[in-house]
């Protein structure tokens, strides 16, 4: 009777520990994710690209949802926060670039060679010496001044993308951002710059990245938010052909890429070239639009602020074919984030919960044209701009894998980290901060606009845990990162994409629940932006 009572308890603590591990709330299996992502990376959808009528059929669906959870509206038109953008689409054909070197020309290709960028407005013909200038960065916090007894005036300097060794990744891809990256090198003198990515953190094969030369660039149709004035030229050039850029200086590319594979320092020197480009460019003025919905608090005084949960509902439309196919559907890039949010959305009216703050439930549109719509909702908040005490966002989780490990981008920087790595543990799920900063991914997504106005913020995705899951991601973006196979016929593990929802969703209520609003870290280089530095 003793063994047998003995047996029962050592049956009951195991059993109680394993139900201690499942205890937290599973709201999620991925089913009803997988479903919302079936109709808004449908063919039908026509790739969402920014103000098209595909995009308008996704955000008419997502609007459809937003009601059936009991969401209020939240824009200032209803749902809608209207946003204008100007479009500029190089016309190749009467544009060109070349090098001039001793009296000589050497013609640079577009596509094979560089690509000549509309993300800055070019010049119609630009002739100007070029000047190796490293990294390109100028960073006070940490010493580097790539520029410091360089001639760089009236010049166009060229680049490799990364950063030295001492800069934290956050602060890296803050730096390299096209606002941070424009202020240095005009503050230098340049009139424009060349571009090399760093080939050790080229997330995209170069014949992709050229194909994809063929969307047109945009940016906001206003004033305030021109972030590179004066400059006539940006060019990004293929790193396989990048030696043309260095001939007669005494410098190879292959011996800079070495030191910058291993984030080392980097030389800076003027080139015995000039570059000469042509550039016409056809520009459209067109309008899309945010989507905000509100889910209120129930706090007397806490329901006036909110914690923001944003993902982009925008891909890329229709491009130059793939293997036949010219639909670029986005279905993990980023149906699967708008799908989390209406999923969450849905999930507060099947299951009531009392909530202290607000949610601002927020789909962005234009941020695969430069996270354009979050920039014009962080300036022009629906709410009051200090209403915002967090943003929690969504892009691209990829749920390709178990998930097992939760990257966190910004984990150090706020003690939103801390939140996610509490939350993540009562799933039992690790977290890590991001893997690979160089990739700069943390400035890649909408996050980056509410942080640059000072909104503590963080987004979260899956990580591996061995050689067969990062050989898995590595094929993903090789094969489907922003290519038309990133569709509905891809694997995806729907019990992982539902924990994942589980984690975020638990996340997005610990926030709304908490007595304090979340704070920068005393270390965090992004503090400054909360105080107004």
């Amino acid at each position: 009777m003793r063994k047998t009572c003995s047996s029962l308890l050592i049956v009951a603590f195991f059993s109680t520990l394993s139900l201690g591990q499942q205890a937290e709330p599973r709201y999620f299996d991925g089913k009803s994710w997988w479903d919302h992502v079936k109709v808004l990376a449908n063919d039908k959808m026509e790739g969402r690209d920014t103000g098209s009528a595909g995009e308008k059929k996704a955000q008419e669906y997502a609007i459809e949802q937003f009601k059936a959870a009991g969401l209020a509206p939240a824009g200032t038109d209803g749902f809608y926060q209207p946003v204008k953008f100007v479009s500029r689409q190089i016309v190749e054909k009467d544009s060109s670039l070349a090098l001039v070197r001793g009296g000589k020309t050497e013609r640079v290709h577009l596509g094979d060679d560089a690509i000549l960028s509309a993300r800055v407005e070019p010049a119609p013909e630009v002739n100007a010496p070029l000047v190796f200038v490293g990294y390109g960065l100028k960073i006070p916090d940490t010493n580097i001044d790539d520029f410091a007894g360089l001639d760089v005036k009236g010049k166009v300097a060229v680049l490799v993308t990364g950063s030295p060794s001492n800069v934290p990744g956050a602060l890296s891809a803050h730096a390299q951002s096209l606002r941070e990256r424009w202020n240095g090198l005009k503050a230098a003198g340049a009139i424009g710059y060349i571009s090399i990515p760093n080939p050790a953190f080229l997330d995209l094969p170069w014949a992709r990245i050229a194909l994809n030369r063929t969307h047109p660039s945009m940016d906001l149709d206003y004033p305030e938010f021109n972030e590179t004035p004066g400059a006539q030229l940006y060019v990004m050039f293929n790193p396989e052909r990048a030696d043309m850029l260095f001939k007669g200086s005494g410098h190879t590319f292959q011996e800079l890429a070495d030191l910058a594979k291993t984030r080392k320092p980097l030389p800076t020197f003027p080139l015995p070239a000039s570059i000469a480009s042509k550039a016409r460019v056809e520009t459209k003025h067109l309008a899309s639009a945010n989507l905000v919905a509100k889910l209120p608090g129930s706090d007397p005084v806490l329901k006036d602020e909110y914690v923001v949960l944003s993902a982009h509902i925008d891909h890329v439309g229709i491009g130059e074919p793939i293997e036949g196919d010219r639909i670029y559907n986005g279905a993990m890039d980023n149906a699967s984030g708008t799908a989390l949010l209406l999923d969450v959305a849905n999930s507060f009216k099947k299951s009531p919960e009392k909530l202290r703050r607000s949610m601002l439930f927020v789909l962005v549109t234009g941020e695969e044209k430069g996270l354009l719509g979050s920039k014009y909702f962080a300036a022009h908040p629906t709410v009051p701009a200090k209403a915002m005490v967090a943003d929690l966002n969504e892009d691209m989780f990829l749920p390709l894998i178990t998930l097992k490990v939760l990257t966190v981008y910004g984990l150090a920087e706020s003690d939103l980290g801390d939140r996610a790595a509490e939350t993540a543990a009562k799933y039992g799920v690790k977290v890590q901060p991001d893997p690979a900063p160089l990739f700069n991914a943390f400035i890649r997504s909408d996050q980056y606009n509410f942080i640059r106005h000072g909104v503590p913020s963080l987004a979260m995705g899956f990580g591996v845990s061995n050689p067969q899951e990062q050989e898995t991601f590595r094929e993903w973006f090789t094969n489907r990162y922003h290519a038309p196979s990133d569709d509905l016929a891809q694997p995806v593990d729907k019990g992982s994409a539902g924990k994942f929802e589980d984690i975020y969703r638990a996340m997005a209520v610990a926030v709304a629940n908490a007595d304090a609003r979340p704070q920068w870290k005393q270390n965090s280089f992004f503090r400054r932006f909360a105080e107004g530095n």
